[in-house]
């Protein structure tokens, strides 16, 4: 018998009990005692019914991460599965804390199934990558019914105990122990002489012949670019149409092609990648951690007002500072309406609104701020304004308030000079919608302290982020290698290509839109002011290829203005427009410069090699830690496709070879000014090796 398995027996009832911390995962050594433990209850006669209990916080909640990427050992999953399903006695799931992906199809493989009031179920094995792959696809549409199913199956998610017996999926949920209720409920299958229901012979409901056909068409947009949502519903409309011999064998075949997907592979990189991220190299674990109870931000406009909710959805109160009233007025207002837009929608209660918004404390004094753990300045990005911010702060708040700044580019280094604790001073860059957006880029300076770091770190996974810890240099991880991209996207306007064009091939690699559509959403005057910002640093060339300037000067600034490098009607739908086309052809006659068709692939992999590139310049310098940290930055921030990893894992699966000789050919067509290798990608790309090898 297994060591994190075990069977025992009480007043006639088997007792398999899986303990294999902290999550009870599905080892191989957990199924072989989930098997064995069963077999010897259906093999004792005085066992007359089993369950199935977990200790620790929870049952089982997936799969054992360690053996992703392994070669599969017996018993396999389904086959374990199959096995509780075929007792001869009544096995019972006692469900608390979650049973996700394996667990809860271990859950489903038993004939009944309770569930403590807190509990949570879920199959969330899409988010991976990959589909259910030990029967979770075929029985829970027959104990749910088929878009129950779907709904959780195509998206991942987790539901409450109270929704998943409303829906079928669990029998009972009993109040107080529930491994006392569980075995209450065993003997009384047994008193009750209650037939054993194997969900395998149950149906699937289905509220039409063409729901699958409809399903995939509505979750067309949302998943677009994705293989395994597509085939998750492939399985589930398999359980309908088949008998369940051949349904499983559907959900294998399946299950199969995800797992040997290059999809699969980047969303699990990008899994891993997030938990590495948290993990600051060199930090020793005694670092002390700062108590952050109340955090201030200065500035109410869109970013501030975004990072006040992120901190108001979790519990920490939150003072928010302007400089008018009217300013704060609007800041609140705008707070307000996006709360009240979500509880419209049934995605937040009205009670839990008035909550959040009553931790927001609107102020027009300095002085509130004094006693904060944490202040963040989010006003305009200028220098000297940052300045004026950080000496008022330095004044006022206590001693170990930690000072943030949220800029996405400025200096942190000197931004922290002008105060007298600079060790206490980082960057913490929010990305807009700061309420929605996963990435916190925290940015420490020379002298920023180990604590400090380790604390906004710890801050940021409190408040639903996925935090990154970065160095300084202008733009940061994210910004710096963006401006490569849009370097390269603006040169080829001068060379014959058009916004729509190359947004479409963007686009069409699985981000969410190209870098003029991009530009258009976050306003072109923010771009610009950006570019006049660092006009002294630019290559002659950068500074005539002057495009935006010219659409700028013609107040087109994007979607609010109804115009940019796209018209927009009234609902912000984009058009392209003649008059932006005439303007770039005429740009480049104007600076002499012969017009050419250019292929879809140049544009990919100028836009995504320039990109990579300065990738590996970051890590040379040491900007970030590791080649995950930079796609992690990318998936959460830019939109960059998780199925293909994130740049630096992207490069990898294209080869570093072809890359760097790419490289190599832009940069004796464009000059080495734009296109020198970075000396850690020429030194991989000549040892053949990648960034992950």
């Amino acid at each position: 018998m297994s060591d994190v398995v075990t069977f025992s027996k009480q007043d006639g009832i088997g007792i398999v009990t899986v303990n294999n911390p902290p999550v009870n995962s599905l080892s191989q050594e957990v199924r072989a005692g989930l098997q064995e433990s069963v077999a010897q209850g259906n093999a004792d006669a005085d066992v007359s019914a089993m369950v199935i209990w977990c200790e620790g916080r929870t049952f089982i909640a997936g799969a054992d991460i360690r053996e992703f990427g392994k070669p599969r050992r017996e018993p396999y999953l389904w086959d374990v599965v199959q096995f509780i399903e075929d007792s001869s006695k009544p096995v019972i799931a006692a469900i608390h804390g979650t049973a996700l992906g394996g667990g809860l199809e271990v859950a489903l493989g038993c004939h009944f199934r309770l569930a403590a009031p807190d509990a949570k179920v879920g199959l969330p094995e899409v988010k991976l990558g990959i589909i259910p792959g030990a029967g979770g696809t075929q029985r829970l549409p027959r104990v749910a019914g088929a878009k129950k199913a779907l709904d959780m199956i195509v998206n991942g998610t987790h539901i409450p105990a109270g929704e998943a017996l409303e829906a079928g999926i669990v029998d009972e949920i009993p109040e107080g122990d529930l491994k006392t209720a569980a075995i209450e409920f065993a003997k009384k299958v047994v008193a009750e002489k209650r037939p054993i229901r194997r969900v395998s012979s149950l149906s699937v409901e289905v509220d039409s012949p063409d729901m699958f056909e409809k399903y995939a068409a509505g979750i067309a947009r949302k998943q677009r670019g994705f293989l395994a949502p597509f085939n998750c519903i492939k399985a589930v409309q398999a359980a309908a149409e088949l008998p369940f011999d051949q349904g499983m064998k559907r959900e294998q075949e399946l299950s199969a092609e995800v797992h040997a997907s290059p999809q699969a592979k980047g969303q699990q990189h990008i899994f891993f990648a997030e938990r590495e991220a948290s993990k600051i190299p060199g930090l020793p674990r005694d670092t002390p951690i700062r108590n952050i109870r109340s955090v201030g931000i200065v500035g109410a406009g869109t970013m501030g007002g975004g990072i006040a909710m992120s901190f108001a959805n979790a519990g920490i109160p939150v003072i928010l500072l302007d400089m008018t009233q009217e300013n704060l007025d609007r800041g609140i207002s705008i707070i307000r309406k996006n709360y009240t837009s979500t509880v419209s929608k049934g995605r937040l209660k009205q009670e839990d609104m008035d909550r959040r918004m009553e931790l927001i404390s609107p102020t027009l004094s300095y002085e509130d701020l004094k006693d904060a753990d944490l202040v963040i300045e989010a006003v305009f990005e200028e220098m000297g304004i940052k300045h004026e911010v950080f000496k008022k702060l330095d004044d006022i708040c206590k001693p170990g308030a930690i000072l943030a700044t949220n800029t996405s580019y400025l200096d942190i280094n000197e931004i922290a000079a002008v105060t007298r604790r600079p060790q206490d001073v980082i960057g913490m860059h929010f990305f807009s919608p700061a309420n929605v957006m996963r990435l916190l880029e925290n940015v420490r300076g020379e002298k920023t302290s180990p604590a400090v770091s380790a604390s906004v770190m710890k801050i940021g996974k409190t408040i639903g982020k996925v935090p990154v810890l970065v160095g300084v240099c202008d733009g940061f991880v994210g910004n710096r290698m963006l401006s490569k991209r849009t370097r390269e996207a603006f040169f080829m306007l001068e060379e014959g290509a058009l916004p729509q064009q190359i947004d479409k091939v963007l686009y069409d690699f699985g981000l969410p839109m190209g870098p003029f559509a991009m530009s258009d959403m976050a306003g072109l005057d923010i771009g610009w002011r950006n570019r006049k910002a660092k006009m002294d640093k630019l290559t002659p060339r950068e500074r005539e290829c002057n495009i935006l300037d010219k659409i700028c000067e013609m107040g087109r600034y994007g979607q609010k203005t109804g115009a940019g490098f796209y018209q927009y009607d009234d609902k912000r739908k984009a058009t392209s427009d003649p008059e932006i086309e005439k303007l770039i052809v005429k740009h480049s006659e104007e600076r002499g410069i012969a017009r050419r068709e250019i292929s879809d692939q140049e544009i990919l992999e100028r836009c995504l090699y320039a990109m990579i590139n300065e990738g590996a310049k970051i890590l040379d310098e040491g900007i970030a830690a590791r080649p995950s940290d930079i796609d992690v930055i990318w998936i959460n921030g830019y939109g960059f496709p998780i199925y293909r990893g994130g740049p630096m894992f992207y490069a990898d699966q294209v080869g570093l070879k072809t890359v760097y000789e790419k490289i190599l050919e832009f940069q004796d067509r464009y000059g080495a000014e734009y296109w020198k290798p970075a000396a850690l990608l020429e030194k991989l790309a000549k040892e053949g090796k990648g960034f992950y090898s």
